[in-house]
């Protein structure tokens, strides 16, 4: 047997982050990460298995892919090869949707572009009477989604935003959306492990990565009950474009750009005018 202070260290120095050897270790073992502390020795057929990981960790595969879970917020989801990875990024732009519901009483609420589910499922965690919808277009991600949010009461459809939930036009408090939004142009300027593991449909959106954000927000405008919110990511270089673009709509006031958690532009939101202009 080998201590399990050595092989987080062997881990460490073959990946360059002790943070993820932990994790593969922990996830090896069977273990939650802060038990691992109180573990001294582990059997053989744990440590072949940890090494293995290490090794499909050194060939780019996301830990999220191996251990087939990803923490966001106050939940953890599962994800798989097809389904995109929630970011630490979307938990600002998540919590602040939150904290807007806690006022509201029994408001409705859309997502647009789930993916995982994780925005869903953390809203449901993190509130109470919130009538939820959810709706993504890959049939692998929506089928992970559907896995998440097993019991939540969301409503999740599979199908494209631009036309979901007409039922519901007029009648919803918030919109969220972390849609794709990176330029076709940029692929050479996203890391070799993104581009080669995780899915194109939720990273990519046209030539100036506006594209999914252009249909976020006519969807929310259809959606939006006049003075509700909307709220979308986008990335720290399209802060003055995304703005631009909801404010010169005609179908939104009060468009305010705000930072994550490490104080760069990412998300965008707007009030719903009380009539649609254009």
């Amino acid at each position: 047997m080998t201590k399990v202070p050595a092989l987080i260290a062997q881990g460490t120095a073959q990946l360059g982050s002790a943070a993820e050897a932990r994790t593969l270790l922990a996830y090896a073992a069977g273990l939650e990460r802060g038990r691992l502390a109180m573990v001294d020795d582990l059997p053989a057929a744990t440590i072949e298995d940890y090494r293995s990981l290490l090794q499909r960790r050194s060939t780019g595969i996301p830990v999220q892919y191996l251990t087939g879970r990803a923490a966001f917020r106050t939940v953890e989801v599962a994800v798989a090869p097809g389904v995109f990875i929630p970011r630490p990024e979307t938990e600002v732009m998540t919590g602040w949707a939150i904290e807007r519901l806690q006022r509201i009483t029994a408001p409705v609420v859309v997502e647009l572009c789930a993916g995982s589910g994780a925005i869903s499922l953390a809203i449901a965690t993190e509130t109470t009477g919130v009538r939820q919808y959810a709706v993504e277009l890959s049939e692998t991600a929506a089928k992970t989604a559907a896995d998440n949010l097993s019991g939540t009461g969301v409503d999740l459809r599979v199908g494209d935003m631009a036309d979901a939930f007409p039922e519901l036009n007029g009648q919803v408090d918030l919109v969220i959306a972390n849609p794709p939004y990176i330029p076709l142009e940029a692929w050479e300027g996203v890391s070799a492990e993104v581009r080669a593991h995780e899915p194109a449909l939720a990273l990519f959106s046209g030539a100036d990565g506006l594209d999914a954000l252009r249909v976020v927000a006519a969807v929310a405008a259809r959606l939006l009950r006049p003075g509700a919110v909307v709220c979308a990511e986008h990335a720290e270089s399209q802060s003055e474009a995304v703005t631009a673009l909801f404010a010169g709509t005609g179908w939104y006031h009060s468009v305010v750009d705000h930072q994550d958690l490490t104080d760069r532009p990412r998300f965008v939101s707007g009030v719903r005018a009380q009539s649609l202009a254009g």
